[in-house]
């Protein structure tokens, strides 16, 4: 029988969160604060929307921005609310608020919010398309859409350690097993095009991820350690026949020590698009 959650104590993020509170709105939205910027200089109490907000360092880095506004963030999964609430309080950050939604059914009035959001979000769903269209539903007219999606495909790692190249395809293909798509980055105009955007009203970029230093290496590594060995990841995967005990410990073992090499580097491409409603 599948235990219940415990609510996440402050101090100890749950493995699949490790990882996830390293992005920042500086690192995982930079796409973004130029326009949130000029929006705020218009009006200082913008509405903001965050999709599948997780563990809440996108979302609270995204209310500091805005001091007169207001930042929603939902999740699907109410077992992670308890952390972000968290990851606000003890950033001091009050002017946000975090609940459980479907992003697929959002239960917002259309016009909404000036700016909704999503980042790693549309990768994980069957019909990203119709996430965007409902985002643009809830946008304010003359609001924006925001979406940053990775391309796990533009993934490079050094050295690349047979249980890295593993872990790699294992993610890869969990993810599509899920109903997800693992090349989401490369594919966002084309969703953002089905949703109902025009071309006119969508700007593309892409930027990139990197954990070069010691720091981040070992964090990156202690999250993905802790997902192999006893996260949701792992049990997916064992479900689902993708992988092996026997694998899924190779994985690991191989992260830890690429945690702990001086030639070790990981980066990866993210697509990202600016809708204008």
């Amino acid at each position: 029988m599948e235990q219940p959650h415990s609510i996440p104590d402050p101090a100890h993020p749950p493995a699949q969160a490790i990882h996830h509170e390293l992005r920042t709105a500086t690192n995982s939205a930079a796409f973004l604060l130029p326009r949130l910027s000029a929006l705020k200089a218009h009006n200082p109490h913008l509405k903001l929307l965050d999709l599948g907000a997780g563990s809440g360092s996108i979302s609270t880095t995204l209310a500091q921005t805005l001091p007169d506004g207001h930042v929603t963030g939902i999740d699907i999964k109410p077992d992670i609310l308890p952390r972000a609430r968290a990851v606000a309080e003890l950033a001091g950050v009050t002017n946000i608020d975090f609940q459980q939604g479907d992003a697929r059914q959002l239960a917002f009035e259309d016009g909404s919010f000036d700016v909704v959001f999503c980042h790693q979000m549309l990768t994980h769903v069957s019909a990203p398309w119709e996430v965007l269209r409902e985002m643009l539903r809830v946008a304010k007219a003359g609001g924006i859409v925001a979406a940053r999606e990775g391309d796990l495909e533009t993934e490079c790692v050094w050295p690349e350690m047979p249980g890295l190249v593993k872990f790699h395809r294992f993610a890869a293909d969990v993810m599509s097993a899920a109903g997800g798509t693992a090349t989401a980055g490369r594919q966002l105009l084309g969703w953002a095009l089905r949703a109902g955007a025009r071309r006119s009203q969508v700007e593309v970029s892409y930027s990139s991820w990197a954990y070069c230093t010691t720091s981040d290496r070992e964090t990156w590594a202690k999250g993905l350690v802790n997902l192999v060995r006893g996260g949701p990841l792992r049990e997916r995967g064992l479900k689902m026949g993708l992988t092996t005990e026997e694998d899924l410990e190779e994985m690991a073992r191989d992260w830890e020590e690429w945690a702990g090499r001086d030639d070790a580097s990981l980066a990866m491409l993210h697509g990202e698009v600016l809708i204008q409603k």
